[in-house]
């Protein structure tokens, strides 16, 4: 299958797609990952019905890794998977991609430990499925419905999932910066909103950070070409792609999150402030509660026509990081 053209996007969003997908053939790219600046090889390769999103370490005999909350390590300022000590880092870009685009199965090979940035957005993953293409399968998709709110907190910082019948995202953020300030952006996700909205919204570095985030490990890889770079009081390396890049590279970071649950949403979520950890927070805990969703088809929503279940008062959960 061809990847569809824009504006059959809207029609074929994830949402309104009954089976499952893969990509058309396999598709590869190399880079610098941000964090260790190790080398590394991506490789997506089509997967059968039912596999769901499998990370590959070919540098460890091909050892699986499942994109899911249960795998998830840590998540200071990138979102990393681990399995029986193997791990990999920054997730986030890629199963955004994968997850705005209705990919339900893929093997993802790399052959170490983090995942190359590219040039800090998402778009190059996007130009990956592009060239790939997808591919329906004959299984049915399964979505998981929210019918009762949830809400995570921690301090100023909060999220929360709330019933809708379709997948948007909301995100707030607020940085004591002339050129950030407050920002704000709310999109119902499909391939095509995703693609032109926030897949080339990079990430960002303050250089008030640099020193301690170097101390910590972390963006031995980044660079001037892989990041939007803050001085105290403008971006070195303008300019930006949206006015509004750094939420927008928000939502999608919360995106690539949301993958982590392992099926399509129909939900609407709302980020205020909220980074990698308050994500997987929500994420883990309305897996763990059965009574804030259901799982359903697009053959079972038609059936049940427009027809939505009650609303709850939401269960508020204090964040714990």
């Amino acid at each position: 299958m061809d990847w569809p053209r824009p504006q059959k996007c809207l029609a074929k969003s994830a949402l309104r797609m009954p089976f499952q997908y893969t990509i058309g053939r396999p598709v590869e790219a190399a880079g610098v990952g941000l964090h260790t600046a190790v080398q590394s090889h991506l490789r997506l390769v089509p997967a059968p019905a039912g596999t769901g999103i499998v990370f590959c370490r070919t540098d460890l005999d091909g050892f699986r890794i499942e994109a899911h909350v249960g795998n998830v390590a840590r998540v200071s300022y990138a979102t990393s998977l681990m399995k029986q000590g193997v791990l990999l880092s920054t997730t986030e870009h890629l199963l955004a991609a994968l997850y705005s685009c209705g990919v339900d199965n893929v093997f993802i090979e790399i052959d170490n430990l983090e995942l190359p940035i590219l040039d800090g957005s998402a778009q190059p993953f996007i130009q990956m499925l592009q060239r790939a293409g997808l591919r329906r399968l004959r299984r049915r998709r399964t979505y998981l419905k929210v019918v009762r709110a949830l809400e995570v907190s921690d301090g100023d910082r909060r999220i929360g999932i709330y019933p809708h019948d379709d997948f948007t995202v909301s995100c707030f953020v607020d940085y004591a910066h002339p050129k950030v300030g407050r920002q704000e952006i709310e999109i119902r996700v499909n391939r095509d909103s995703f693609s032109r909205e926030l897949a080339t919204a990079r990430t960002f570095c303050f250089m008030s950070d640099f020193e301690g985030l170097r101390a910590m490990g972390l963006i031995r890889g980044g660079t001037l070409e892989n990041a939007i770079v803050l001085s105290a009081d403008d971006i070195l390396n303008g300019p930006v792609r949206f006015p509004d890049e750094f939420v927008r590279h928000k939502a999608l970071d919360l995106i690539g999150d949301l993958a982590l649950i392992g099926r399509p949403l129909k939900a609407r979520v709302v980020a205020h402030k909220a980074g990698h950890a308050l994500h997987t927070q929500l994420v883990t805990r309305l897996l763990a509660d059965p009574t804030l969703w259901i799982e359903t088809t697009v053959e079972s929503e038609r059936e049940a026509g427009a027809a939505s279940p009650p609303l709850r008062a939401p269960v508020p959960a204090p964040a714990t990081d």
